[in-house]
């Protein structure tokens, strides 16, 4: 268990006795607290933390929360953001390796706007790892988020801002609800919106995803951990939003698919030849990036894996739905979710120069 350096302490501690805000005055420069979840034991945090050990007028401190290995990422996310100082926290993924000027952009669209609550990115087109999977994979969200900039009911944390006072009045990620790596992060944007919180996708706050991804993993990704439980949140809501995946460009695109898949199996070539026409264009701008990504031949295989990505959408519906049931079945969970867990946690001793010390069992690494 590491409390980080005299130096990083320092740096944060000038800038906070500059004068006193809440996130929102213009006393002083807003301070962002980078958090990043990595109990998984990630072999790309190294990567990360070279990135924001080194970025200019990056965070103002960095914590790292890399234990127990029982915490999943909404409670290891909330346990750093107890711990953090600074007046925005700033999640970055464990494979997410933000670009040189992010938190710049960062820090200057929200101070240029003290009533938006939150900011977030995207990943860039270009992916570390290479093949088919991984760069089509990788390039999907970015398609989407570049497709959405604006006002937005969501959040993403693989890159993404929050004023902490906003973040901690709304209870934080749902640790009790999301267990693993889901949708913890749409969920904590919805609720802030419902709070009358802004949030705001910008496309120009970029970082490199290094995230390595296999066709089997991408479909169990895709169906148990996002399709399903986005599902079950959305009746549980019992509201549809229209903005990134659920655009009806979107959704037109699964009925497309859908009609396809029929034609095929009912011998019906006409048919099946018009729904991937309608398909086709429908995202013409996402299938010439796979061709300057890929080639022809890797347009083509991306627009199969497209059609499949819709079909898993397709097939979480069902899931979800059952799932949802169930949980109506078994009824609410007694325990506190979010922030709960972790606010009456005995504080541990002070670290250099009164920088505050961390959970036991976790990491705050301050540059």
């Amino acid at each position: 268990m590491s409390t980080g350096t005299a130096w990083g302490a320092a740096r944060l501690g000038a800038v906070l006795a500059e004068g006193v805000t809440n996130g929102h005055g213009p006393a002083r420069r807003l301070t962002l607290s980078a958090v990043v979840a990595a109990t998984d034991g990630p072999p790309t945090l190294a990567r990360v933390r070279e990135c924001l050990d080194s970025i200019p007028d990056g965070p103002d401190e960095v914590l790292v929360i890399d234990s127990p290995g029982s915490l999943s990422p909404a409670a290891a996310r909330n346990r750093g953001a107890l711990e953090a100082q600074g007046d925005v926290l700033v999640f970055v993924d464990s494979d997410v390796v933000p670009h040189r000027d992010a938190f710049q952009r960062i820090r200057a669209k929200l101070e240029a706007d003290p009533g938006l609550a939150g900011v977030f990115g995207s990943y860039d087109s270009r992916p570390e790892a290479g093949g088919l999977i991984s760069t089509f994979r990788n390039l999907i969200p970015h398609h989407v988020h570049h497709s959405s900039p604006g006002p937005c009911t969501s959040f993403w944390a693989g890159l993404g801002a929050i004023r902490r006072e906003a973040y901690l009045a709304v209870g934080g990620f749902d640790a009790e609800r999301y267990s693993g790596p889901q949708v913890e992060d749409i969920e904590l944007g919805m609720r802030l919106a419902d709070a009358g919180r802004r949030i705001e996708l910008d496309p120009t706050i970029q970082g490199t995803h290094l995230k390595n991804w296999h066709f089997g993993h991408m479909v169990h990704t895709d169906l148990f951990s996002r399709g399903v439980p986005w599902v079950a949140l959305l009746l549980h809501r019992r509201r549809l939003p229209r903005e990134l995946n659920l655009a009806h460009r979107h959704r037109f695109t699964a009925l497309a698919t859908v009609v396809a898949v029929v034609g095929v199996a009912a011998r019906r070539p006409a048919l099946a030849v018009g729904a991937v026409a309608a398909q086709a264009a429908l995202n013409h701008r996402l299938y010439r990036l796979f061709r300057h990504r890929m080639g022809n031949r890797g347009m083509l295989a991306g627009m199969a894996l497209h059609s499949l990505h819709h079909l898993t959408g397709v097939a979480s519906i069902a899931v979800g739905a059952l799932a949802y049931t169930r949980e109506r079945f078994e009824g609410p969970s007694t325990a506190e979710p979010g922030l709960a867990p972790f606010v009456e946690a005995p504080a541990a001793d002070p670290g250099p120069n009164g920088t505050p010390a961390v959970v036991a069992g976790s990491r705050a690494a301050h540059l």
